[in-house]
């Protein structure tokens, strides 16, 4: 008999469907993952705005995690936006119950059109309770400068970062640069805590259909760690996985702002990366 590789996506949902848990289940789909997913907000959201939030209850995120956990093998998850410390906290508490190999964490604190997607508190919560459990964050630029204080202006601002992450408790970080850095290409570095580094590096696309790609990178990192590929490969792949995607995506109009990607341009299609 087969069997599906799982995924679970804990996040946010965007009713425009170009972020949170809709491009999450897109990408996951769009790899040959099954998708499962625990909502964490719900957002009055598109691509020009978010208009209004309403966050979902502690114990309903720890009742749809569980209820997942219990029923489903599933050995990656992938978190997303969390509005309340006192989801963060239970987010955490309930993984800590489960045997999850990998957890990826995107850190979302604001959204593609600068509106706040968490409390003030939610930082610390994070770097407390999440950061040690988890298998890699990949915070942008804006989120490093939150949980770090430094600006990225260069490739020795994002190495700072890098090793302050590690220092606070991360066991790896994917720090999304390359918009920061002037370039043809756009940058990504990863540092883990065993001292291990790379630099990925991307064409840089000029496009303003970028909405959700900060949550279908770790998406599409999480689809390809439960498919049992190392985590430096895993991001290359994922890498690539966005690349195209946003490229794919460059040139069509879907609302007034900021577009999406397109998740579904036939990535299984993708030749094997070798680092």
């Amino acid at each position: 008999m087969n069997k599906y590789v799982t995924c679970l996506t804990i996040a946010g949902s965007d009713s425009g469907g170009g972020a949170g848990i809709q491009a999450d289940l897109k990408t996951m789909s769009a790899i040959g993952v099954y998708g499962m997913s625990a909502i964490t907000a719900i957002t009055a959201q598109s691509t020009t705005a978010v208009n209004d939030i309403y966050a979902i209850s502690p114990q309903i995120v720890e009742s749809q995690i569980s209820t997942v956990l219990d029923d489903i093998e599933c050995n990656t998850v992938k978190i997303g936006m969390i509005y309340l410390p006192e989801n963060a906290e239970i987010i955490a508490t309930t993984l800590s119950k489960y045997k999850i190999a990998n957890i990826i964490l995107d850190p979302v604190l604001i959204s593609t059109t600068q509106f706040k997607l968490s409390k003030d508190d939610v930082v610390d919560t994070i770097k407390n309770k999440l950061l040690p459990i988890c298998t890699l964050v990949t915070p942008n630029t804006d989120e490093v400068y939150e949980f770090t204080g430094i600006k990225i202006k260069n490739k020795e601002d994002v190495c700072s970062a890098a090793r302050e992450f590690i220092k606070i408790g991360a066991k790896a970080v994917l720090i999304k640069g390359g918009h920061n850095i002037k370039s043809t290409f756009a940058y990504d570095y990863l540092l883990t805590n065993t001292g291990y580094e790379h630099w990925y590096r991307g064409k840089a696309i000029e496009t303003n259909n970028l909405h959700g790609t900060g949550c279908s990178l770790s998406s599409a990192i999480a689809s390809y760690l439960a498919q049992d590929y190392p985590l430096p490969q895993a991001i290359a792949k994922a890498k690539l996985y966005i690349t195209k995607a946003i490229s794919y995506g460059s040139d069509t109009i879907i609302g007034k702002g900021n577009g999406p990607i397109n998740h579904f341009f036939s990535p299984k299609k993708l030749i094997k990366i070798k680092l």
